[in-house]
């Protein structure tokens, strides 16, 4: 398993992704993975965050992180690959860059918030976003 920068090449791939994956961490999330969310990861995120991508043993990107300095934008791993250690992997370069990190999740993403528990990450506060209405944790690594 590698990590390198995102580059340009790689859209079509992350985004393929990041709906597969967002779809199945954010079920609770109207229009998840597709459409307008869609054309906002393509326009904004991919453009914004420093991204970059986990490509298994045959080069095929399966997962990806967004950062916003030491944020967390956006961790997703394909959900064929996930439980092999790609979160873990990513999470563990973004430390070796930035040190101490944050990142919001969805309180209803059980998952996730296993997975940054696990990661060692702390509740530091809450807020409701304003697009969807739901609670996001924010954690602190």
């Amino acid at each position: 398993m590698i990590v390198r920068p995102y580059a340009e090449a790689d859209q079509d791939a992350v985004v393929g992704v990041w709906s597969r994956s967002a779809r199945l961490a954010h079920p609770f999330v109207d229009g998840e993975g597709v459409g307008a969310r869609a054309d906002e990861m393509r326009e904004v995120h991919l453009r914004q965050a420093d991204m970059w991508v986990a490509l298994d043993e045959t080069g095929e990107i399966v997962g990806l992180l967004g950062l916003l300095g030491a944020e967390i934008g956006g961790l997703f791993v394909d959900p064929p690959s996930q439980g092999r250690g790609i979160g873990r992997l990513l999470v563990e370069h973004a430390a070796a860059i930035h040190g101490e990190l944050t990142v919001e999740v969805y309180e209803l993403n059980e998952r996730a918030c296993g997975f940054y528990r696990r990661m060692g990450f702390v509740p530091f506060g809450s807020r409701v976003e304003s697009e969807t209405g739901l609670t996001l944790l924010q954690l602190r690594r």
